[in-house]
């Protein structure tokens, strides 16, 4: 008995410092706990320390950046340019040289020769001085005019304020070069008094109000999106609407427009320059063809998907949300959700990184294959126009071939154009891409039924377009033959057309030669 009392006894010594250690060290933690959760809630709470003011039209950057770090920081990053995704990145992809169908597709048109993948927002205003579209390769100008500067720098929002944005417009692009200095940065979205988004690019609120909508109303959650939405839609150049009080936009210019009067989709494009019959960017020195350009409509594109639907915002997906701390701020590291996967895409999507990255790639593979079948039939279909005049078609009889044609195109390069490789609306780009090709193929058929009529029974020698060089060299000889009437353009056929009837005069050298080329300028 003696001997268990003292056991008992020797373990109730110990047990009440045991209690107190822990209670001690549970406090401790406790406290400590206390602490990180009042330094995050102060941390969240403190007002912004402005070191440096803010000007109204202060261009660079790196000032913004000194009361701003953290998303100054991030958008340094986007001076990367080796990152790469299976359907972009941030290097200089040179879209050429990976698909030669292109260059017969632009043919006439500055991206035949010069059409490279952007880098980040960092590189915008050396990308646009180094490009073929806007410098020779001798380093003298195209003749640009100052609207290809529209997107590329938050210099341009100062200039237009100094200038007026008309007379910003009618500048050349090399005038306006010296004045250009900061890439895409802070002044392009940002008001400098409040840091709320803006607008600060006129063409958007000019589209929005010939639309009846006021812009300045849009939310927080819109404007996510709307900032993008300022030089990532479809644009073309206009006459300026000061000298044409209807607003119908009809003539080539230098003013920049936004065709959104009839709606944001491929088909009410179609309705809007249907409606303008006198404009086009460029003629297609194959085909003969009055060819309309799509630019990058990445906006009008999302708009149609299940993102935009959720009310996901561009900014949630390609800057997502970042916390540091108690601080929640924006990663301005602008760049694709398949680089940091995780903080974009896994917000919403509880699927592993993998099962991410290979759904978006199968879905952007099944754009990309639909892509390139459109391209082929657009391609054999400007060599069968091109045939056909040499078949001795007339205009009257190319213009149903030619109408379908540039439609069919600009259908393709409203998927080609704009990035996500389908991505941003799956099911409505492969709705395109599918149109595209069935109308390149009416086109292909009206082609043999006019091939026919005129005595033509076998089919057109394709020229080799295997590679970037051969496909340029092909369409130098159409172009140098388009703007000298005295040469001849490359023949197609195998076999001689039949002779017209004899009650019939010949045609005209108009109509077997083909529109004579205008000397339009490609926008960058």
């Amino acid at each position: 008995m003696s001997e268990t009392r003292k056991k008992d006894g020797k373990h109730a010594g110990w047990v009440p410092w045991a209690v107190f250690g822990g209670a001690l060290a549970a406090t401790f933690v406790l406290g400590m706990v206390v602490v990180t959760v009042m330094e995050r809630r102060w941390e969240t709470t403190q007002p912004q320390l402005v070191v440096t003011p803010v000007a109204e039209w202060e261009t660079d950057n790196a000032v913004w950046g000194q009361n701003y770090p953290r998303e100054y920081e991030t958008y340094l990053e986007t001076k990367t340019e080796d990152t790469r995704t299976e359907f972009g990145g941030s290097f200089q992809r040179d879209y050429l040289e990976d698909d030669p169908r292109q260059v017969i597709l632009f043919a006439g048109y500055g991206f035949s020769k010069d059409f490279k993948q952007a880098r980040g927002h960092y590189w915008a205003v050396d990308d646009i001085r180094d490009t073929g579209r806007t410098t020779r390769p001798d380093g003298t100008d195209t003749g640009m005019p100052g609207t290809c500067w529209t997107c590329k720098s938050p210099d341009v929002p100062r200039l237009m304020n100094e200038r007026g944005i008309a007379e910003f417009y009618n500048d050349t692009w090399l005038d306006l070069k010296e004045h250009v200095e900061h890439p895409i940065g802070c002044l392009d979205c940002h008001d400098p008094e409040t840091m709320n988004l803006r607008v600060s690019r006129p063409a958007l609120r000019e589209a929005f109000a010939r639309q009846g909508k006021d812009i300045d109303e849009a939310g927080h959650q819109e404007m996510r999106s709307l900032v993008c939405a300022q030089c990532h839609v479809e644009y073309y150049f206009g006459n300026n609407p000061d000298e044409n009080k209807d607003l119908t936009f009809a003539h080539k210019g230098k003013y920049l427009v936004h065709p959104w009067d009839e709606g944001l989709t491929v088909d009410e494009f179609d309705a809007y320059f249907e409606k303008r019959p006198d404009f086009h960017d460029w003629v297609h020195p194959i085909s003969g063809t009055h060819m309309i350009k799509m630019q990058h409509p990445d906006w009008e594109v999302f708009e149609t998907g299940i993102h935009a639907f959720r009310g996901v915002s561009c900014a949630d997906c390609h800057m997502p949300y970042r916390s540091e701390g108690g601080v929640k701020f924006t990663n301005h590291h602008v760049q694709s959700p398949l680089l940091d996967i995780a903080s974009s895409c896994g917000v919403c999507h509880r699927w592993s990184e993998a099962e991410v990255k290979s759904r978006v790639e199968t879905i952007q593979q099944k754009n990309a294959d639909l892509r390139i079948s459109a391209e082929d039939a657009l391609v054999f279909a400007h060599f069968d126009v091109a045939a056909c005049i040499e078949a001795g078609a007339s205009d009257t009889e190319l213009e149903p071939l030619r109408d379908g044609l540039w439609r069919a195109q600009m259908r393709w390069d409203y998927v080609a154009a704009n990035n996500g490789m389908g991505f941003h609306s799956p099911q409505e780009c492969a709705r395109v891409l599918a149109d595209a090709i069935d109308l390149a193929h009416q086109v292909r058929i009206l082609a043999v039924r006019l091939l026919a009529i005129h005595g033509i029974t076998q089919p057109p020698a394709y020229p080799d377009i295997s590679t970037r060089a051969k496909a340029l060299a092909v369409i130098t000889a159409f172009e140098k033959a388009a703007g000298d009437e005295s040469l001849p353009p490359p023949s197609l056929l195998t076999q001689a057309p039949a002779p017209p009837p004899a009650d019939e005069p010949p045609p005209s050298d108009a109509s077997t030669t083909g529109d004579a080329p205008e000397e339009t300028t490609p926008t960058p």
